[in-house]
């Protein structure tokens, strides 16, 4: 008789060797503009103090002025970023992830170096620069959010920026006649519900990819308010586009708390609306059936539909939704920056809030600061155009662009969307 060998147990999964994949882009990047800005530094030294002011009149105490050194400033950063990359590599090579907060920690240091060294004699407003960053950053912020819902329901949303800009036109023209800036708000979510429907009919019951109807609305809602814009708005800009502004609402007690106070609540309307919806949109994605669902379709349309959920009616519906907050981001353009519609005033709005959407890898909340991002870059040219830095008009110009190429290229790592984002569902 012949023994058999007994077979080899099984290996558990304790046993089991897991391969993670981490992408060294992030410290990469950090080390190239460590490089770059050192060199800059070296290169072009700024010698004499930059002051900070953290404080306005109306506080309930005045904060100091904080005065420092910079170009010793400068390469205190330099030190801070070098050591943030160095970190950041071994995190890599012990195949970990680069921590949020070190992002953090670096993305300050660039940025406190940044503007020790290109404001060297100056004085910096912070609150200025921090609630103008603010300000710029609320349509992207909204935009943001319609992308994230709508990723995350499986429809790519490149019709962002016709949604702020339908927004914008239909603001400025309903709170001209009605001379009521709700009502202006009101038609600005319509306005995006409505490009919404069309880019969902096109992408959802007539499978047509969903990144070439996007594309068309953009263009087409462009075409088609500059068009009103220069044949009614123009001639009737009395009656059609000179709309009341929301008036500044500033929160007892938290409007006076120092620097904190007068970037957050001693704000519009509509920046209000922004916090609710950021903290809405978040809590409900996770942490209800409704994100539940919303998610599911996102990624697995066709397990969703075996346990009863209608995916195309989803789709739509949230869609509508993602549509509507985008308008209420358009009618900041119009309600509370600027009293009246311009032809393409969104500048390209919509498509720097995709790019906050995979900044942020589809989370409403890292999207949001991804957004602030972006609009503190945009801020930061004209405060340094103001203070008399020497820093070329040619680079500032640049800058928002540039922190925006950074942000996404390099901090991003390794992403993944949404299983089912941009792929047609069709029923069996």
């Amino acid at each position: 008789m012949t023994a058999t060998a007994p077979a080899p147990a099984a290996a558990t999964p304790d046993e089991q060797h897991r391969v993670t994949v981490v992408s060294w882009k992030v410290p990469i990047t950090f080390g190239i503009f460590t490089v770059l800005l050192a060199i800059l530094y070296a290169l072009t030294p700024h010698e004499g103090d930059t002051t900070f002011r953290l404080a306005v009149g109306s506080d309930f105490f005045s904060l100091p002025d904080l005065v420092v050194p910079s170009s010793a400033t400068a390469w205190v950063t330099i030190v801070i970023m070098a050591l943030a990359t160095g970190a950041s590599a071994w995190m890599s090579r012990q195949r970990r992830k680069t921590p949020l907060w070190l992002v953090i920690v670096y993305t300050v240091a660039v940025l406190v170096g940044f503007l020790a060294w290109a404001a060297a004699g100056g004085t910096v407003p912070m609150v200025g620069l921090l609630a103008g960053s603010l300000g710029l950053a609320v349509p992207i912020i909204f935009g943001a959010l319609g992308g994230v819902i709508g990723e995350r329901v499986g429809v790519v949303n490149i019709a962002i920026e016709g949604q702020l800009l339908a927004g914008a036109f239909s603001a400025a023209v309903v709170g001209s006649i009605t001379g009521v800036p709700i009502a202006g708000l009101i038609a600005a979510m319509v306005a995006g519900m409505l490009v919404a429907l069309v880019l969902s009919v096109f992408a959802i019951t007539y499978y047509v990819n969903q990144v070439i109807v996007g594309v068309v609305l953009n263009v087409l809602v462009i075409g088609v308010t500059s068009f009103m814009f220069s044949q009614v708005l123009v001639p009737n800009s009395a009656l059609l586009n000179s709309p009341t502004r929301f008036q500044t609402l500033p929160i007892p007690i938290l409007g006076e708390i120092p620097l904190i106070g007068p970037i957050l609540f001693r704000q519009t309307l509509v920046v209000y609306i922004m916090y609710i919806a950021v903290f809405l949109v978040w809590w409900g994605m996770f942490r209800t059936k409704w994100g539940l669902r919303l998610r599911a379709v996102g990624e697995h349309p066709q397990a969703a539909d075996t346990v009863g959920i209608k995916v195309a009616a989803t789709r739509y519906w949230n869609m509508l939704l993602a549509g509507a907050i985008a308008g209420i981001g358009g009618s900041f353009f119009t309600l509370v920056s600027v009293p009246a519609f311009n032809r393409e005033m969104t500048a390209g709005a919509g498509f720097i809030a995709l790019a906050a959407v995979i900044f942020g890898k589809w989370d409403p909340i890292r999207a949001t600061l991804a957004a602030l991002l972006f609009g503190f870059a945009s801020n930061l040219q004209g405060i340094l155009g103001v203070i008399g830095s020497p820093v070329p008009s040619q680079f500032m110009l640049m800058l928002p662009y540039l922190v925006t190429i950074f942000a996404v290229a390099g901090l991003v790592g390794r992403s993944r969307p949404p299983a089912a984002s941009g792929i047609p569902y069709e029923k069996q």
